[in-house]
């Protein structure tokens, strides 16, 4: 495929809380793009994005698909005539995916956020906001949904810019709502946008209805109040009362956006298609294009000094990994982003993360992905997204770059798992498969962990929640033909001291020719919840000699691994090895790791250890007369409820319960609300389990 211009390219992620309508916007732009011929409706199940048959039959998302399609913006712009490439990911909604949402957003140019016109902003609108925010990513939001019972264009604008950032600024308003919605004003041409033709793919430019002139002109001032303000030149014609031509708003909007200034809000219904053709011209008007985003910084693995990359074909190769996905026809695909350079098929990519100077892996294809189909290509260039196959050592998050001029990208950081499920196959035939499945799956997924349970030798999964579990182990079924039995799920419990000690560790054995000889002294103080496991080498005048340093934080590692409460990992503690001896002839590294092993163990005893739980950020949804219901549902779980607020007929409540309380809560709710309540989960934070409960979990473990 030739080289399109770079900017022409865009990289862009559709993101959204769940059932906003995401994969409903996904499928109309491949629709009026020409990529596919057939609307694929979320509800019929026949989806191009969706295409996993858990996402079909469940109507979720639950992986991010990534496609390529063209578009040519509308006469009366600055792109009239030219074709753009858009690249687009679209991610889940469902907060057990978020590392879906998190990696796409760490390669994407640019954003459009949907909305649910009825609901506005919602929990996990909320998340994927601060993702967005986290890296820095320009975007535009589409209020969705208009045509339904209850939308309301304009508290979907206000709860945005309350909840989310007071730089939105509406472009567009619907002419009516619910079932009289029938189209667009465009604020900043003065026009009206009617839908015509059976899947609304003629857009139809027409003069606003007599009777919203007065009105669009309100929001209109509105608008041009806001993007004057981002420019000197602008905002005098603004206040002096002189026109302001279409080309100017959109060159100072641009400008905006591109900076993080302004948030522009588009509006449509994309399930009755009206509206995303006006996103799709937005998309080549506003969100950059790779050139117009600052070079990307790297770390030179050689002097780990700071670099930097620039999108030109001309520049050292180089690219980010962020997904690997397994697939039954080719294997392990790993979707990649380019950065700088080009690269052609039958080439060899140097992984500085993996390689000890000395290791290539060969390029041997270059798939262009279209959700689950692919297309082979023989070259890709600065700003695409394109995947290979047959990286044997390659994992998300790795860089692959050119030898000579080695780079490594930021990798994107990922949460930890907060639930547990054990698994054991069926028969010793299925043994195999499930470790096959198992290491497939933990290569795919950066949140998903797997380990062994040392003293009853059962493999435990761990995960995000309970969705996120359940779709994995029916994948092994599915995809794997593993037949496995599944425990009910735990909480992945941990422990922390609240107390600073210092202890001895002292390995000595003596068994006849050479013996074995370690000896330390640590420090161990507990650190802020959150911040993780520091090791401090405070020896000096060569107590212990350098080459057992490292042995013994091996073993004070391996210690923390199990906590002294429960069993439990432990977190947020600062070792420091201040002292110890050594003997010439009998101190071994192993030695050394024993002693260390020793000294935390010991320690961690008298350091007054406590059990730390997940705590669950809650948002649960009902109609107003189960309010009281499901208020004292939640608090019987330990539930503190932070606010309540009314989404049209609904009263939403707003609270943390920590995560073992929360088990079965779905039937609950449903149950309390015949079947019309709804509810989203996160993962908050840590805390303390109380005394009482502690003294079960302790005592349910030893039994």
């Amino acid at each position: 495929m030739p080289r399109y211009p770079i900017e022409q390219t865009r990289n862009i992620g559709i993101i959204a809380h769940i059932d906003a309508g995401k994969t409903t916007v996904s499928e109309r732009v491949l629709f009026y793009t020409g990529i596919s011929h057939k609307i694929g409706e979320v509800h019929e199940g026949d989806t191009v994005m969706d295409w996993m048959a858990q996402e079909r039959e469940r109507g979720i998302t639950i992986t991010a698909a990534a496609t390529t399609c063209f578009w040519t913006p509308r006469k009366g712009r600055e792109g009239e005539g030219r074709e753009f490439w858009i690249n687009i990911i679209d991610t889940p909604g469902h907060i057990d995916f978020t590392a879906e949402v998190q990696r796409s957003l760490r390669v994407l140019d640019g954003a459009v956020v949907v909305f649910d016109g009825v609901a506005g902003v919602e929990a996990q609108s909320e998340t994927v906001w601060r993702q967005a925010d986290g890296y820095k990513v320009p975007r535009v939001c589409f209020i969705n949904k208009l045509d339904r019972m209850g939308a309301n264009f304009e508290k979907g604008l206000e709860s945005i810019l309350q909840k989310l950032t007071k730089s939105a600024v509406a472009v567009q308003i619907p002419i009516g709502q619910e079932e009289n919605f029938s189209g667009i004003i465009d604020l900043i041409t003065q026009k009206a946008y009617k839908f015509e033709g059976d899947r609304g793919e003629n857009v139809v430019e027409t003069d606003i209805p007599p009777e919203l002139r007065e009105k669009a002109g309100e929001w209109r001032y509105k608008m041009l109040e806001q993007v004057a303000a981002e420019d000197h030149g602008l905002l005098g014609k603004f206040l002096e009362g002189k026109e302001i031509t279409v080309e100017e708003i959109r060159q100072v909007l641009r400008k905006a956006v591109l900076q993080y200034k302004l948030v522009p809000v588009f509006c449509g219904s994309a399930l009755k298609n009206k509206g995303v053709q006006l996103v799709l011209d937005a998309v080549c008007d506003y969100l950059p294009s790779p050139t117009d985003l600052p070079p990307t910084e790297g770390i030179d693995p050689k002097t780990n000094e700071k670099i930097t990359r620039n999108p030109d074909d001309t520049e050292p190769f180089a690219a980010l990994v962020f997904k690997i996905a397994s697939d039954p026809f080719v294997g392990s695909l790993a979707y990649f982003r380019v950065y700088s350079g080009k690269l052609a098929k039958g080439s060899y990519v140097f992984n500085p993360l993996t390689g000890s100077g000395k290791e290539k892996e060969r390029i041997g294809r270059i798939l262009r992905m279209h959700a689950n189909t692919r297309k082979e290509i023989d070259e890709v260039f600065s700003g695409d997204i394109a995947a290979t196959v047959g990286l044997k050592k390659t994992g998300t998050g790795h860089t692959l770059c050119d030898e000579t001029n080695q780079i490594i990208f930021e990798k994107p950081v990922f949460p930890e798992p907060v639930i547990s499920i054990r698994i054991e196959p069926k028969t010793k035939a299925d043994q195999e498969k499930l470790i096959n499945a198992l290491k497939k799956l933990t290569d795919e997924d950066p949140t998903f962990r797997v380990k062994e349970d040392q003293e009853t030798g059962e493999t435990i999964m761990s995960g995000m929640g309970e969705l996120h579990l359940d779709i994995l182990v029916d994948r092994m079924k599915r995809e794997f033909s593993v037949e496995a039995n599944v425990g009910k799920p735990q909480v992945a419990y941990k422990e922390t001291i609240c107390a600073a000690v210092e202890q001895e560790g002292k390995y000595i054995r003596q068994s006849g020719g050479r013996g074995q000889y370690g000896h330390v002294w640590i420090k161990i103080k507990p650190k802020e919840r959150g911040t993780g496991f520091e090791f401090v080498n405070a020896i000096k005048g060569g107590a212990i000699p350098g080459e057992y340093i490292p042995a013994v934080e091996k073993g004070v590692k391996e210690a923390m691994a199990k906590g002294v409460l429960a069993g439990y990992p432990m977190v947020d503690m600062e070792i420091t090895l201040y002292d110890g001896s050594f003997h010439e002839v009998d101190s071994s590294e192993m030695a050394f790791k024993i002693a260390g092993s020793m000294a935390l163990q010991d320690g961690s005893k008298k350091a007054k250890p406590i059990l730390l739980e997940p705590i669950m950020k809650i948002e649960a949804t009902c109609p107003e007369e189960f309010f009281g219901d499901v208020l004292g549902d939640l608090n019987r779980r330990r539930g503190i409820i932070e606010e309540t607020e009314e989404r049209g007929n609904l009263k939403v409540i707003k609270c943390t319960s920590p995560l073992s309380e929360m088990f079965g809560y779905a039937t609950s709710l449903r149950s309390l609300t015949q079947g019309r309540g709804t509810f989203t989960m996160e993962f908050g934070r840590y805390e303390k389990v109380p005394e009482s409960i502690t003294q079960e979990i302790v005592e349910g473990k030893r039994r």
